[in-house]
């Protein structure tokens, strides 16, 4: 089994995106940051998701990331699929914060269960088979508009979806050029996937 054991942010200020993450989310391993200067504009092609127990906590996380600095792209709110907000922090990233429960069953915490890699491609089949090429195992899918890959547990997650809805999904437009601004740790790396994400070794990514 393929795993995705980090994800490095290339920011403007990693001492400050390193502050903000602590703050507002508690994260250390497996994000990492990596100081860059590289131009981007627009939508830089993907999201990162944070899975929680239930609604509480993630008002709790979308209340500490507004807090800490980040802008609201979606508040928070109730939907088919159960309860989630949107924030980009302040480098620049979107962060999805959701929950398949639409009740609280306990107090509030900032608890994430999973973190998910959202990859915003151009044609999902496309790099679907691209990724079985290098050893990733569908999870699930769902036709030619979502792939979730098992990577494992304890490992990020990775998904695939069409840009454009990903961009819908995250209320931004679609729109965007330059670089991701994103480094990916694996065992599979090095490589870099037909919508221009680069994959790295685990030994060459950057420490928070």
């Amino acid at each position: 089994m393929t795993s995705l054991a980090s994800v490095t942010l290339e920011v403007a200020d990693p001492t400050a995106a390193h502050r903000f993450y602590t703050t507002a989310f508690g994260l250390g391993d497996p994000l990492r940051l990596l100081a860059s200067e590289s131009p981007t504009t627009g939508f830089r092609g993907f999201t990162l998701s944070l899975v929680v127990s239930q609604p509480a906590n993630v008002n709790a996380l979308i209340d500490a990331a507004v807090a800490a600095g980040a802008t609201t792209l979606k508040p928070a709110a109730k939907s088919l699929w159960g309860y989630g907000g949107v924030v980009q922090a302040p480098d620049g990233t979107i962060w999805q914060v959701a929950s398949s429960s639409k009740k609280d069953t306990g107090p509030a915490t900032r608890e994430i269960d999973e973190i998910v890699l959202l990859l915003g491609v151009g044609d999902v089949a496309e790099s679907k088979r691209f990724y079985v090429g290098r050893g990733f195992e569908v999870a699930k899918g769902f036709g030619s508009k979502y792939v979730e890959f098992d990577t494992g547990p304890g490992s990020v997650k990775l998904a695939l979806y069409k840009r454009r809805g990903l961009a819908k999904v995250a209320g931004v437009s679609p729109e965007g050029t330059g670089s991701h601004r994103l480094g990916i740790g694996s065992d599979a790396g090095p490589f870099t996937d037909p919508d221009g994400f680069v994959w790295t070794t685990v030994s060459q990514t950057a420490t928070a």
